[in-house]
């Protein structure tokens, strides 16, 4: 072999070395930039841009992709102490616009004071993002999980001109006929007022893997120094979480969404994992007795985190939820005509 072939040879295994290299240091020194760089690379595979809106001297930061078409926009709310990027395995058309935003406080969006993180307030800056982007020319089709989901209750009940339907994903904010693993928990932390216990607030290794087994039925195998990169990533915000838990879990918005479901006008769907250890499945009878004509999709092994365990189901359940709300309407208008 001749000396060009071999510093051929060099020049390439040197080349693929370097990746390599990259991602093993990544993953043992600094597995919160590997968690950035994933998110990252997820948002260019399915077209997605972030970007900034500002009113009022309050910033948001969300995602969106597409323009407005004959289908309905779509409007992402995630839940506690997640973010924007939560919804990037939830496969929706390429076809469809959609816009994920970061909630209030959480991940690029303004961090103000507390009266920012009770629903009422959330629905009130959610209501403020949706002027500001022009989200309400057009009746759109609102999505939340969780916290998420208790805010994009209480919008409908709100707001209900500006909206075709909406989709409730394990919601908070019911009185549940049957408490929860986690709610039985808080009841104990009330008595001892300890919030650094806090089980959707961890900040250790082992914290975070107790929180991911308390959200999923699924089990999923991670990695201790992916664990740690998850740590990394939210303990410069726990105290930020804690506020704004403490502020959820209060009086003016533990029921927020049972007190004001009444109200909701458009057409609903609600999705709820059957073994749900944070939020009882029971609050889905809550809301299909309270609001009428209520879609009720339920998943069998499936827990609180819905839109990790069961992306793709997911997407399906909504699109044909809102496909057929649209061809529901158009049989209305032929009948009228």
């Amino acid at each position: 072999m001749d000396l060009d072939m071999v510093s051929m040879f060099l020049i390439a295994g040197g080349t693929l070395a370097i990746p390599i290299l990259a991602f093993v240091a990544s993953f043992f020194l600094w597995p919160a930039a590997l968690i950035q760089v994933y998110h990252w690379y997820w948002r260019r595979r399915l077209g997605l841009k972030v970007d900034y809106v500002e009113d009022d001297g309050y910033r948001f930061c969300y995602l969106h992709r597409g323009n407005p078409g004959s289908r309905p926009s779509i409007l992402m709310l995630h839940g506690f102490s997640a973010h924007k990027d939560m919804w990037l395995g939830v496969f929706l058309p390429k076809h469809m616009h959609l816009i994920c935003v970061d909630m209030p406080g959480h991940e690029g969006t303004t961090r103000t004071s507390a009266v920012d993180y009770s629903i009422e307030g959330q629905v009130k800056r959610i209501n403020q993002f949706v002027k500001t982007v022009g989200l309400k020319k057009k009746p759109f089709h609102l999505v939340g999980t969780s916290m998420g989901g208790n805010v994009a209750g209480v919008y409908a009940a709100r707001h209900p001109s500006d909206l075709c339907s909406v989709t409730l994903i394990c919601p908070a904010g019911l009185e549940y006929p049957t408490e929860s693993r986690f709610v039985q928990g808080l009841r104990e932390l009330e008595k001892s007022n300890d919030p650094d216990q806090i089980p959707l607030i961890p900040s250790t290794p082992e914290q975070m893997e107790e929180m991911l087994k308390l959200c999923s039925y699924v089990r999923f195998k991670i990695p201790k120094q992916i664990l740690q990169g998850l740590v990394d990533v939210r303990v410069p915000n726990n105290d930020f979480y804690r506020e704004c838990f403490m502020e959820l879990v209060g009086e003016k918005s533990r029921h927020s969404l049972h007190e004001n479901m009444h109200l909701i006008s458009a057409p609903l769907q609600v999705i709820w994992g059957k073994n749900d250890q944070v939020l009882d499945v029971s609050g889905a009878s809550v809301l299909a007795e309270g609001v009428s004509g209520c879609q009720i999709d339920l998943l069998e092994n499936c827990g609180h985190s819905v839109v990790l365990e069961r992306p793709r189901k997911s997407a399906q359940l909504i699109m044909d939820f809102i496909i057929a709300q649209q061809n529901a309407g158009r049989n209305s208008n032929k009948k009228l005509s």
